[in-house]
């Protein structure tokens, strides 16, 4: 079979929805090629894909966040910086792609399709996406993740893009949990309110969620990761019996213990890899399973993060439909 042949196999799975499964399996005959392949015949058209007549008609389901109306589908924003975590060359694809132009561009398709929150950190080339798509009429609202430190933005950078929420990074809230050093959480909840804006807390460990929640911090909202991926090898070798290769790994009863937290916690969550940074997807059902069962299991008042890699396939109106689908509550 040639090259191209089997360029346009793949290139079919993702129009027909197979997602990131092709990212995954175009190894084989170059990525590179594979992509600007698929690129080339699109034309783009997904970028400038205009709303349908049902996309325009039909309402997301929306939850309350510190008093702003947030979509139960958010828009995540780990593929804008290329942080793919099952292989470092989807990595390197996700990040040459996501430019701020076109970052503009996948802002201004999720608000085409019903979804009007976007998540992620406050990398320079996010903030100007964010700016390039209200230039453009865009008015999407941005929940920005930052750790207050090291190397990142100082947070008066962060404020000058309006962003409705600041929530602590998931990876330093439980570093810091593990190091006794949780009380610092404590101070950057005040610092974001001390500027007036609503502060959240995110953790990949249900044990910190429930923690935060009982020191009565004041955050006004969780992001709460479906997988316990900061497990150390100890850990899992004290609790699992073995150590797998991938150090981020992802354990199939972790969800339910994460949700059973999520769902006696008092503030509103928005749940993050619900589907499992990609590899629960490999085929449209796998992907409406994953979304059902986020649903299902979380509180009416919470939401979802989903990121998203709109260069083969309309991602966010996918997982709009499925927010429609799935996330009405009953």
């Amino acid at each position: 079979m040639s090259s191209k042949k089997m360029i346009q196999e793949k290139a079919g799975d993702w129009l027909s929805g197979n997602r990131r499964d092709f990212v995954r399996r175009a190894g084989a005959i170059g990525l590179a090629g594979a992509a600007s392949w698929l690129v080339c015949e699109s034309n783009n058209a997904t970028s400038a894909a205009q709303p349908s007549q049902s996309e325009k008609t039909s309402v997301l389901p929306t939850i309350t966040i510190a008093g702003k109306a947030v979509t139960r589908l958010v828009a995540g924003g780990n593929p804008t910086t290329g942080s793919s975590q099952p292989s470092p060359h989807v990595a390197q694809h996700m990040n040459e792609y996501f430019t701020s132009e076109r970052i503009a561009d996948y802002l201004i398709r999720c608000e085409q399709v019903g979804i009007n929150t976007f998540q992620h950190s406050a990398a320079d080339k996010v903030r100007e996406g964010i700016r390039l798509a209200r230039e453009r009429g865009s008015r999407i609202q941005w929940i920005c993740l930052t750790s207050g430190g090291g190397s990142e933005p100082p947070l008066e950078k962060i404020l000058e893009i309006k962003p409705i929420a600041i929530a602590h990074h998931g990876g330093v809230t439980d570093r810091l949990f593990r190091d006794g050093k949780q009380d610092a959480i404590g101070d950057f909840i005040k610092k974001i309110h001390d500027k007036g804006v609503p502060a959240g807390v995110s953790s990949h460990k249900p044990e910190n969620i429930r923690a935060v929640e009982e020191k009565n911090w004041g955050n006004d909202f969780f992001m709460t990761c479906f997988y316990n991926v900061v497990r150390s090898k100890e850990e899992m070798k004290r609790q699992f019996g073995a150590v797998p290769v991938d150090s981020l790994s992802f354990w199939a009863d972790d969800p339910d213990a994460m949700t059973a937290v999520v769902r006696q916690s008092r503030k509103p969550c928005l749940g993050f890899k619900i589907l499992a940074a990609g590899r629960l997807c490999s085929s449209p059902a796998t992907v409406e399973q994953a979304f059902r069962y986020a649903f299902e299991h979380i509180k009416p008042t919470d939401g979802v993060i989903v990121g998203m890699y709109p260069r083969f396939s309309d991602e966010p109106a996918q997982n709009a439909a499925l927010a429609r689908k799935h996330g009405r509550p009953a």
